[in-house]
């Protein structure tokens, strides 16, 4: 676990969260603040996103938790966040993607190519675009991380999701294609493995607070906490980048 202290792997290491407005964002960033980490957030609602960043800068009073509205459908203005952050606190240790989004369908025949639309912006678009944007700083970082968050489902699709299940895939696809980057990289640099890592989390669905306040007597079987999210997220970097570039972490059982 990483050190709650602050003087853990993540101590003074500088995250950005990807999609820091939503319940699992909330989480993350007051997990990365209490461990010591500067904390950088973006989130497509500025409004949420404030809230987010208040949020944990109020419980970890002295933490560096910051908020920046960016497009992150706009390959520029991701590259433009990724330069920000790197001018502002020298380097980039950590990316955490947690950008979301679902559809689903009733049926496979009902499947509508309208969500497909959706959710490969949403689902591999913003990837691609934190991906190429932070790949070069993340790599310079004595300790970086690109981590995605996943579903279960884009192992083992199912006929109503079958659009987000495919977007998903792609994702992993893309983020282990990352992966192959960090350990060529690191090859070509004279270490014996990646001094980076991309990794990917896996989990059913996710659930909250306020999920279990509005439904009391559901069980959300197999759901994994966001706080518990969070602190699998913080653990990574306590873990080599060997141990965890181009793996799965599973937070759930494997399909």
């Amino acid at each position: 676990m990483s050190n709650r202290n602050g003087n853990g792997a993540l101590s003074g290491a500088v995250i950005a969260v990807a999609g820091a407005g939503g319940p699992a964002g909330r989480a993350t960033l007051m997990r990365l603040a209490e461990a010591g980490a500067i904390v950088v957030g973006s989130d497509n609602d500025p409004e949420r996103l404030a809230e987010a960043v208040d949020a944990a800068s109020y419980a970890h009073g002295g933490a560096t938790v910051v908020g920046d509205t960016v497009d992150l459908l706009d390959l520029q203005s991701t590259h433009d966040w990724a330069g920000r952050i790197e001018k502002d606190f020298g380097r980039v240790d950590g990316v955490v993607h947690l950008v979301g989004g679902w559809r689903g369908s009733e049926t496979f025949t009902k499947t509508s190519l309208d969500d497909w639309d959706f959710l490969e912006l949403l689902l591999i678009r913003t990837v691609q675009h934190t991906s190429l944007a932070f790949h070069e700083a993340l790599q310079r970082s004595e300790r970086g991380r690109y981590l995605l968050i996943s579903a279960a489902g884009a192992s083992k699709p199912t006929a109503s999701n079958a659009a987000y299940a495919a977007a998903k895939a792609a994702a992993e696809a893309w983020t282990l294609a990352m992966a192959d980057f960090f350990r060529k990289a690191g090859i070509s640099e004279g270490a014996d493995g990646p001094t980076s890592a991309a990794a990917i989390l896996v989990v059913k669905a996710l659930v909250h607070d306020a999920m279990r306040a509005e439904r009391p007597n559901a069980k959300f079987a197999g759901f994994t906490d966001v706080k518990e999210l969070a602190e699998a997220i913080a653990g990574v970097w306590d873990k080599s980048a060997a141990e965890v570039n181009g793996n799965r972490l599973w937070l759930t059982e494997k399909p």
